[in-house]
């Protein structure tokens, strides 16, 4: 008991300091650029120890539960080696996770108000869902064969550039948004453990090398899914005079920043907590006592890891919505009104750099990047380097919603950039760098980064905010790709150059 209470004191030591940074950013812009004390002080100052608690039982509940249950289910599956099931489990694993994904329902939704109802929510939903699990299943058949992940990748962002010039401009947006959206903070670590796992557990397989990528597979698909939905089921003739009511309510938001406690509320928040973990729990436990028809080994720290981690992500819920999300859509809204576009920059630069930080679906990749490459990629380093990514995508698309330029050259060129970036990173962070893009997504950058965009759009006269103020997510999920294999590429150099250093030295006193 002594020794849990000690490892929990560290992990809640390690979560306040990965909040520092969103603290420092909101006190900054609060306190010196708006000058005005929140009404909700307290309440603010609650719920970010609530989120730094959360964030806590979190991570402890991933060592515990979800790491080891996912490895252990590809470890199973590989001696099993049976491809249907582990290609079904892929699959059913991917759909079931995303279709009940909360941020795509509500991307989902949008999408069928800015189409005046000619694109369905249902079947946009499953659309994404089955694109989710295709890809999760397509990047285990990689793991299982052997392929070069850049190979899958490129070809994935070649077929994205080419269906963009052809899909409806009022969809590209959303479907660029909807590849950041689709990978939820539980479904990231399970997604990680299984394709770790099953690495590991093939001979001939690299965990650092052939394990990463799943996530990028998953982020990939949507986007190209999602615009061919759009190019079938959408009218150019659309009217969306109801959508802008939509994004006005959006934006509207941020004037509200009083918490109302309410006991039912909190009820209701664990008991969506848990329904959003329940379909990964019933994969889980069907595939382990039905399919491969063994025992969980540690069953009961299995159990208490999944307890740790729906209380931990029940608690980081109900603290982002007391303390960061009221006071960061205040910011985003006042900003956004004011006539300094510099100022707008400097806050998305920092909110996507401290946001990030802060994540839990990167901590977890992190923790998993650390531990395969044994400590050659420091998990600090590793997220200061995909932050630093996120502000660079958030600043520069807030420039694009200002300067009214078109999303998709913008995401072209980078896509172009990640292209000849992979051509000259080492191997063993290609993998990583792609899953830097759909971990960056989640539950605490989204909300603040969809406020600043639509609030942007509506409130510049030359802008649609049904067209102009979605995309900021895609900005957030390209740019870590460059600066993680930007950061390889580096540290590539820099060890050559030791090492030649080094053999000149030993060559000099051997002389």
């Amino acid at each position: 008991m002594k020794e849990s209470l000690k490892i929990f004191s560290g992990d809640l030591k390690n979560s306040f300091r990965d909040l520092l940074p969103i603290i420092i950013v909101v006190a900054l812009f609060q306190g010196v650029i708006i000058r005005t004390v929140p009404d909700n002080l307290i309440s603010i100052v609650i719920g970010l120890t609530i989120v730094a608690v959360g964030l806590a039982l979190f991570i402890r509940g991933l060592e515990l539960g979800i790491f080891p249950i996912g490895e252990g289910l590809a470890v199973d599956f590989a001696k099993k080696g049976s491809l249907f099931w582990l290609l079904a489990f892929a699959f059913t694993i991917g759909f079931s996770t995303t279709v009940a994904e909360p941020a795509l329902i509500a991307i989902a939704d949008k999408a069928a108000v800015i189409s005046d109802g000619r694109v369905d929510a249902f079947f946009l939903r499953m659309t994404v869902a089955f694109s989710v699990g295709f890809a999760i299943a397509l990047g285990t058949y990689r793991i299982l064969v052997g392929h070069p992940i850049q190979y899958y990748i490129i070809s994935g962002y070649i077929i994205v550039v080419v269906i963009t010039f052809f899909a409806p401009r009022e969809i590209i947006g959303l479907a660029y948004d909807s590849g950041g959206v689709t990978t939820s903070t539980v479904t990231v670590p399970l997604v990680a453990a299984l394709g770790i796992g099953l690495a590991s557990s093939i001979k001939g397989r690299n965990p650092a090398i052939d394990g990463f990528g799943l996530i990028a597979f998953a982020s990939l698909m949507p986007m190209i899914f999602v615009q061919a939905y759009g190019i079938l089921v959408y009218s150019t003739s659309a009217t969306a005079t109801k959508a802008v009511e939509v994004a006005t309510k959006v934006v509207e938001k941020g004037k509200a920043v009083a918490y109302h406690f309410d006991w039912m509320n909190i009820f209701w928040e664990l008991i969506n907590t848990i329904l959003d973990v329940i379909p990964i729990l019933t994969v889980i436990f069907f595939f382990q006592y039905l399919v491969i028809r063994k025992s969980v080994a540690h069953l009961h720290k299995i159990i208490v890891g999944i307890i740790l981690v729906i209380l931990g992500l029940y608690a980081f819920i109900v603290g982002l919505e007391m303390g960061l999300f009221p006071i960061g859509e205040t910011i985003a809204y006042q900003l956004t009104n004011m006539d300094n576009y510099l100022l707008i920059y400097l806050f998305a630069f920092l909110i996507g750099f401290s946001t990030t930080m802060a994540e839990p679906a990167l901590l977890a990749i992190a923790i998993k990047a650390e531990e395969i490459s044994e400590g050659n990629i420091k998990q600090n380093i590793l997220r200061m380097v995909v932050a630093f990514g996120v502000a660079i995508g958030i600043a520069l698309g807030s420039y694009r919603i200002v300067a009214g330029d078109p999303i998709h050259y913008y995401i072209i060129v980078g896509y172009i950039f990640v292209i000849m970036f992979t051509y000259f990173a080492p191997k063993y962070i290609i993998p990583i760098a792609y899953d830097s893009g759909g971990v960056t997504t989640s539950t605490v950058t989204v909300p603040l980064v969809a406020a600043l965009g639509l609030g942007l759009a509506e409130n510049l006269e030359w802008c649609d905010p049904l067209i102009d103020g979605f995309g900021l997510i895609a900005f957030a999920s390209l740019f870590p790709m460059l600066t993680v294999m930007g950061y390889g590429i580096h540290a590539e150099r820099y060890k050559k150059k030791k090492l030649k250093a080094e053999q000149s030295t030993n060559e000099g006193e051997a002389s």
